[in-house]
């Protein structure tokens, strides 16, 4: 028998005409991503200023880490899909993230490569990348449940979820930076697994107001025994506890990985492809079409985006000027100012998609694509125009906060937008694996960025040089692609048969 779960009345009310449930979420969600940004905003300085590894190794490192983390949500979303349901998959995941962030916290170390503690690194990455791979496509997958496929308020209510990343985004660079590089490292590690804990605690005490969703699909075949007495739940997690020693074994390898990731990807996108050519009619069939053209969108933006916390934050910390009001403002703290922009933006871009949407004004998804990748690649043109005015001197930080302001202006475009269309174009039972792979592209795109920034440094620490030629080709690129999006967008938006939603909707009721 599967368990009842009591739903308060006042669990089925609203706040601001949306789901309390959608607030719960957002929360744990804020905290999950204050620990994941403020461990970002810091990561590169340990690499290159407590490990003391080089530019190359550190940038090539960091792309792998991102794009793991990217990876796993396609085998969470997955394992959620047919076995534990998006609720216990978030709840698994922030457990593996907590014991990473406490274990680098405890592992710090004398600096240097030592092998014992460069070793403890790696597993705590590995134990954080298990665990991002439950929660990340997951707590998105529950943000959609929340919401039949025709409401309108579906992107709004995206729009307000990213607000919530994003303020646990502007807060944990801040705490964590802070405490890492004015007080060691091992407190902004540790910060970061605590904001995680409380994470946990909120969806674990707010449960009632998700109304049932996300639930195990067969709660019966869940308690099964698989192996021995083992029940099928617990053997996921043990092969979850697995999976962290593989990782920890290739983490290093970062190079291995990125092949690893284009035939991981080549394959998951292979048997989406199938599924879809031999399974789905042929209205299922164009909007997973749909969908696959947006994904390819991904690796794209993502490799220009996550700049920020590889290239753009060794920039930031060696060529900008950053004294303001008379304080060296610590490089790691810029890592906020996109999330800050995020939180005063989203609702902005919430109530201009809904002015537009009942005036049938409102792009496309896809065309809201071309126009993010435009505004990305205007955010290096601008940043190498300041440098260039700059001359000799340090770029003035008003041009840092100028590219932060367009990319999140183009993330606003492209991120919450792609999580509702996800959820709005994939089939009821491939949801969770079309969300894995919408972050699986966005691995890739980590890997991109890595590799990027490497070529920002190939002339060597400090040819600011090197890196702004990088800026404006990369730059100028996007922006032409942006404008190719334009162009072939209303050919994508009739392929996502949105006018058919309402009426399928009324047929399955």
């Amino acid at each position: 028998m599967a368990t009842a779960i009591t739903v308060p009345a006042e669990a089925g009310k609203t706040w601001l005409g949306h789901p309390r449930g959608l607030f719960l979420l957002f929360f744990a969600e804020m905290w999950e991503r204050f620990s994941y940004y403020g461990m970002r905003a810091i990561l590169i300085f340990y690499l290159t200023k407590h490990f003391l590894f080089g530019e190359d190794k550190a940038y090539l490192l960091y792309g792998a880490y991102t794009s793991l983390v990217y990876i796993t949500p396609v085998i969470g979303g997955y394992l959620a899909d047919r076995f534990l349901g998006p609720r216990k998959a978030v709840l698994v995941g922030g457990v593996f993230i907590a014991i990473g962030h406490f274990l680098i916290a405890i592992t710090e170390g004398p600096g240097g490569q030592d092998p014992f503690y460069l070793n403890g690194f790696y597993l705590a990455l590995a134990s954080i990348i298990v665990g991002t791979g439950f929660l990340k496509a997951n707590i998105s997958v529950l943000v959609g449940e929340l919401y039949a496929r025709d409401d309108h308020r579906r992107d709004p209510a995206f729009s307000i979820f990213y607000m919530g990343i994003n303020l646990g985004g502007a807060s944990g660079p801040i705490v964590c930076g802070l405490l890492g590089e004015l007080w060691g490292w091992s407190w902004g590690f540790g910060a970061a697994g605590v904001g995680m804990l409380l994470g946990l605690a909120m969806f674990v005490w707010l449960r009632p107001w998700l109304l049932g969703k996300g639930e195990p699909p067969a709660p019966q075949r869940l308690r099964a025994p698989a192996i021995g007495a083992i029940s099928q739940e617990w053997t996921i997690y043990a092969g979850a506890a697995l999976g962290v020693a593989a990782i920890w074994m290739v983490i290093r390898y970062a190079e291995l990985l990125g092949y690893t990731l284009l035939i991981f990807s080549a394959l998951t996108v292979a048997y989406i492809l199938w599924r879809t050519v031999t399974v789905l009619t042929k209205v299922e069939r164009d909007r997973m079409f749909a969908a696959l053209f947006l994904i390819a969108l991904n690796p794209l933006f993502w490799g220009l985006f996550e700049q920020t916390g590889s290239s753009l934050n060794i920039f930031t910390d060696r060529n900008v000027d950053r004294v303001i009001l008379g304080w060296d403002v610590p490089a790691s703290l810029f890592q906020s100012v996109n999330s800050i922009y995020i939180i005063l933006f989203a609702p902005l871009f919430a109530v201009l998609w809904t002015f537009l949407d009942k005036r049938r004004l409102e792009p496309s998804s896809p065309a809201k694509f071309g126009i993010g990748l435009i505004l990305c690649g205007a955010g290096f043109l601008v940043l190498v125009a300041g440098a260039a005015m700059a001359g000799q001197s340090l770029t003035p930080v008003i041009f840092v906060f100028l590219i932060y302001l367009l990319h999140t202006m183009a993330e606003l475009c492209f991120s919450p937008v792609g999580l509702s269309a996800m959820t709005r174009l994939s089939v009821s039972n491939m949801v969770g694996l079309v969300m894995g792979t919408w972050f699986l592209a966005m691995a890739a795109g980590n890997f991109i960025a890595g590799l990027i920034a490497r070529a920002t440094g190939s002339g060597g620490a400090g040819d600011v040089t090197q890196v702004l030629d990088v800026y404006s080709r990369i730059g100028w690129f996007s922006v032409v692609v942006g404008g190719l999006v334009l162009l072939v967008s209303p050919y994508v938006k009739r392929m996502m048969h949105l006018d058919l939603i309402a009426a399928e909707k009324g047929k399955q009721a």
